[in-house]
């Protein structure tokens, strides 16, 4: 199955991205830190990296950007509870393939990041 970062400035919203995408087989590594989630994909393969708009000390749409540099294949999606129309088209035309809205449900997950990887 897919190698996927999740980014999220709460660490617990990490943990649950990663039980339920373990459970459909993937390989999941979650980051509450920009910088170490940016130096995974630089230093390791990833198929999806799962974002969160709204960082410590830069946003989602920027460490996209870093990533996107390292690794221009990478599939993105985007979480926020914040949700803004200026955000989602930074973010799409960046490449994200998906934009949720937190909380997220988790069969919206599931099918979304299935989704995401079958693109």
């Amino acid at each position: 199955m897919a190698k996927i970062v999740v980014l999220d400035d709460v660490r617990d919203a990490g943990i649950l991205i990663k039980k339920i995408l373990e459970k459909k087989g993937h390989e999941v590594m979650p980051f509450t830190e920009e910088e170490e989630a940016i130096d995974y994909v630089r230093d390791n393969e990833v198929d999806l990296a799962i974002l969160d708009i709204k960082l410590k000390k830069m946003t989602g749409v920027e460490v996209l950007e870093e990533m996107k540099k390292i690794n221009p294949d990478i599939k993105a999606m985007m979480l926020t509870g914040y949700p803004s129309i200026d955000t989602a088209r930074q973010t799409l035309a960046l490449g994200a393939k998906e934009y949720c809205v937190k909380p997220i449900e988790k069969k919206e997950l599931e099918d979304k990041v299935e989704s995401v990887l079958n693109s």
